[in-house]
């Protein structure tokens, strides 16, 4: 899978988190990172909702995600220089430092960096990826790539019978399999379509929720 970066100007306003949130869980979904969206969208809240605090409502930011090696790296940029993003432990029921210290909590890691013009505040998260383009494994995926490998065996190379699929080859087979499967429903006097739609309830279901 191609995770090409990606960036958005904003002013920072409290009114625009709901907003980044959105997108960035669009685009983490088309990416296939459903795993991630909870911690990147309070990352970005929290690093957003600091600029706004600390540099204040209506300043010119940009937010860039991207992937570093197997990690997701978010950043959330603003011209302020001397406003520096610091972990502090709140004591108590005080709200000053929860935000940086939420990102600790759910980031592999983060940190700011000082550019000319401006700083950037940047947090990285675990995805489960052995690499930028691969995907996201489960026992669901296993098995696919187990029934596709065994229905296109004879197509593929026998040097790279062993390797990941390659996306459009693994689509074209998937389409191949399912057209296949839903011929054999009706000749079993099957509805094809209830047959589909009762997978797409179920995938729903599952996307929803993966544990």
């Amino acid at each position: 899978m191609d995770r090409k970066a990606w960036d958005l100007a904003f002013l920072a306003e409290a009114e625009e988190l709901a907003g980044l949130r959105r997108v960035l869980r669009l685009h983490l979904e088309l990416w296939g990172l459903p795993g991630v969206v909870y911690a990147a969208q309070i990352c970005v809240t929290e690093m957003v909702a600091n600029v706004v605090r600390h540099v204040g409502p209506g300043t010119p930011s940009s937010l860039a995600v991207s992937m570093n090696g197997d990690r997701l790296r978010i950043e959330v940029s603003d011209p302020d220089l001397r406003a520096l993003p610091t972990l502090i432990r709140a004591a108590g029921e005080g709200e000053a430092g929860r935000g940086i210290a939420l990102v600790d909590g759910v980031a592999d890691r983060w940190g700011v960096i000082l550019r000319g013009d401006s700083k950037v505040t940047w947090c990285e998260l675990t995805t489960g990826l052995r690499s930028a383009n691969d995907h996201v494994d489960s026992h669901q995926v296993a098995k696919a790539e187990a029934v596709l490998a065994l229905c296109g065996l004879g197509s593929v190379p026998v040097t790279s019978r062993h390797e990941r699929l390659g996306l459009a080859l693994g689509r074209e087979m998937a389409v191949d399999l399912i057209t296949n499967l839903l011929h054999w429903l009706r000749a079993h006097g099957c509805d094809p379509d209830e047959a589909l739609d009762c997978a797409q309830a179920h995938f729903e279901a599952e996307a929803a929720d993966p544990a």
